[in-house]
């Protein structure tokens, strides 16, 4: 069993910075793709960004990028997101996902049906 775990959320203000991390306890996983999704308050979780089990092929939500940068560390089985220019719309608590099934077509990792393991979620609260 592998348990993402996420950490660094925590509260800025607008056009603030921060820097989340997911390192999966149990196991290495340097052999899953991995995401980050985030859920605010009365809306569906959404996807924010995926990254391949090599780091060869990434994906942004339209309303991060640019701004977002998802990476990975396999050596330190760590997976990071930097957030800059935060604004208030991105307040939400971010998940951390890991895929084992590989998809040619890397788009997939969009979807949340595709990620077998999701951590417990750390809120990023962006004030005016």
């Amino acid at each position: 069993q592998v348990q993402p775990v996420e950490s660094g959320g925590g509260m800025v203000q607008t056009g603030g910075s921060l820097r989340l991390s997911c390192a999966p306890s149990g196991r290495t996983f340097s052999g899953y793709a991995t995401g980050w999704f985030r859920q605010a308050p009365g809306k569906e979780r959404g996807f924010v960004a995926s990254i391949t089990s090599s780091g060869g092929s990434i994906n942004y939500a339209e309303s991060v990028k640019g701004r977002f940068t998802i990476s990975r560390d396999n050596a330190k089985n760590t997976m990071y997101l930097q957030m800059s220019s935060l604004k208030p719309e991105d307040t939400a608590i971010y998940y951390c996902a890991l895929a084992s099934r590989y998809y040619r077509h890397t788009p997939a990792y969009t979807r949340g049906g595709v990620y077998d393991y999701w951590g417990q979620g750390t809120q990023v609260t962006v004030s005016s």
